[in-house]
């Protein structure tokens, strides 16, 4: 009896293994996009089949009607001075990376993107200007869990009352002579970052290339969530989530 009660209890216990594994792998299991970098940013250029493709479930960029920039090669075809802003081509999305604990899973990395990206850079005289901003449409963020997505319309970032995000430029950045010629550029973006009602001085770590005509620009900035008064989301499922995220942009840059 005793053994017939083992056996069943082991076979139990592979069954709630098997389907422990069926959940993570059809429903939670986290393939997170790797972070920004510019190399990678570069990469989707030199594949045709990603031209226009953004992150996990994001959507195409808001206005990105203009035809990629001409010249070709790596410089800026008419110099680079004047106003660029999202080009089609690339993949330019702004989006979040948060770590999560997951009952039964262990910890995630929590990746949502959205193309829905808007905005403009002044370049005058080799040096971008303040007042040079971009929004993200965060009610079109997307990660590859739809109850992530559809939870942060009312918890965390609660994007149905604050829907977009905007960084603006506070002061100039020089570029180097070289930039216009493909010369890659390492700055820190000094501006204001507007997020969930709250508006704070930020730095935020870039780095640029000009690519087929094209501006592109990475970055990254750890988010501590107390200082834009965003509370941690709650779930059955989140056993925790850290109280700090990292927002990472890609932005694929085309003159006007």
């Amino acid at each position: 009896m005793n053994r017939k009660l083992l056996m069943f209890g082991g076979g139990g216990l592979a069954v709630a293994a098997i389907a422990a594994f069926a959940a993570w792998f059809f429903f939670i299991r986290s393939d997170a996009p790797e972070a920004v970098s510019l190399e990678g940013a570069l990469e989707t250029l030199r594949t045709p089949t990603a031209a226009g493709q953004a992150g996990a479930g994001s959507t195409p960029a808001a206005g990105a009607t203009a035809q990629p920039g001409s010249g070709g090669g790596s410089s800026a075809a008419g110099g680079i001075d004047g106003a660029w802003g999202i080009a089609p081509a690339g993949e330019t999305f702004v989006g979040y990376r948060v770590q999560e604990e997951l009952a039964q899973i262990g910890a995630v990395t929590a990746v949502g993107r959205t193309s829905d990206v808007r905005g403009t850079v002044t370049i005058q005289d080799g040096t971008v200007q303040p007042g040079s901003s971009f929004t993200a449409n965060l009610q079109t963020l997307r990660s590859d869990r739809s109850q992530r997505d559809n939870a942060l319309r009312r918890q965390a970032l609660e994007t149905d009352l604050f829907p977009n995000a905007t960084f603006t430029l506070k002061e100039a950045v020089r570029l180097p002579a070289g930039f216009a010629n493909g010369e890659a550029f390492s700055t820190t973006l000094k501006g204001a970052l507007e997020l969930h009602g709250v508006t704070r001085d930020v730095e935020i770590p870039a780095q640029a290339k000009v690519e087929n005509g094209l501006i592109v620009v990475v970055g990254s900035i750890e988010i501590k969530f107390a200082d834009y008064n965003i509370a941690q989301p709650r779930a059955a499922i989140v056993l925790s989530v850290e109280d700090k995220g990292v927002m990472e942009f890609q932005l694929f840059l085309q003159k006007q």
